[in-house]
C-alpha cells in the first residue's frame, strides 16, 4: 500500500528507481531502457515483479533474451516483427487481445426489463444500483485480487443476516445522491480494460460509489460500518 501510494504521488521518481534496480538484476549487456522502461507511469498498469529475481538472472547468464516489438504476422519459421525481422519460434503463446465482458456476459433483468450494466452504477464494487439481491466480486489492481473478494463475501454475509433478523427479503442500493459524479469503475490505462470498461458500471465520485484500491480503508467500512446507510434500500415485495 505505502509502494502504490508513493508511486501514484511520485510517479517519475518511483520509475527511475525500479528502472535502477531492474539495470542492477540484468546487468549491461541488456537494454533496459528499451526492453523495461514502459511509456505509462507506475500503476496506470499493473506492475510485474520478480520477487525472487529468477527472470533477470537468465537474462545476465545469456540463456534467454527478450524482444520488445510489434507483430507484423506469422512465418513458417515463427513471427515477423514491425521493424522487419524474423524471431523464430518453436512454440508462441498468445497474450494480447483480451476483451473483459462483465458477469462473464450474462444478461440482465428486473421484472422483465432488461438492465444494461453501463448504466448502472457500483455500490461497495459489489452491486449494481436498481439491481436487487445481486453481489458480485470486483478484486484490486494493485494487490491480490482475491483480498478484496474475501471482504466482499464478508460483507454479503453480514447483508444476509441483517436480512434474516428484520424479515426482509430484497435489498437494492438506489443512486439518490444528486451531486454524485460518474468515473470508470477501473482507472487503468491497460489495452484489455480499456476496449471493454464502456460496458461495464461507473463508480461513483463518494463513498459508498467509490471503488477504493485501499484494503485498510475497505477492512473497516466492509466489516463495520452500517449496512443502513441511506443508499441502500431493504424491502419485503408483496408476493403475487
Amino acid at each position: 500500500m505505502a509502494f502504490y501510494n508513493y508511486s501514484r504521488r511520485f510517479p517519475e521518481h518511483a520509475a527511475r528507481g525500479m528502472i535502477r534496480f531492474v539495470k542492477k538484476a540484468v546487468g549491461q549487456d541488456v537494454d533496459v531502457e528499451r526492453h523495461f522502461t514502459p511509456s505509462y507511469k507506475p500503476w496506470d498498469q499493473r506492475v510485474c515483479l520478480v520477487p525472487d529475481g529468477d527472470l533477470f538472472e537468465t537474462l545476465r547468464s545469456g540463456r534467454a533474451s527478450v524482444v520488445t516489438d510489434q507483430i507484423e504476422s506469422y512465418t513458417e519459421r515463427g513471427l515477423r516483427l514491425r521493424s522487419g525481422a524474423e524471431l523464430e519460434a518453436d512454440l508462441v503463446v498468445t497474450a494480447t487481445g483480451l476483451r473483459l465482458k462483465f458477469l462473464g456476459g450474462l444478461t440482465l433483468e428486473v421484472d422483465g426489463k432488461a438492465i444494461e450494466p453501463s448504466k448502472t452504477m457500483a455500490y461497495k464494487a459489489m452491486m449494481c444500483s436498481d439491481v436487487p439481491n445481486l453481489a458480485l466480486a470486483i478484486g484490486y489492481t494493485n494487490a491480490s485480487w482475491t483480498l478484496k473478494c474475501d471482504l466482499t463475501c464478508e460483507y454479503v454475509c453480514r447483508l444476509l443476516n441483517h436480512m434474516e433478523r428484520h424479515g426482509y427479503t430484497q435489498c437494492c442500493p438506489r443512486r439518490n445522491a444528486p451531486t454524485l459524479r460518474e468515473e470508470p469503475l477501473i482507472d487503468f490505462s491497460s489495452g484489455y480494460v480499456q476496449r471493454s470498461i464502456a460496458d461495464f458500471p461507473k463508480q461513483g465520485s463518494f463513498a459508498p460509489w467509490k471503488v477504493y484500491q485501499n484494503y485498510a480503508l475497505d477492512l473497516v467500512t466492509l466489516r463495520h460500518a452500517p449496512l443502513e446507510d441511506g443508499a441502500m434500500e431493504f424491502s419485503t415485495p408483496n408476493r403475487t
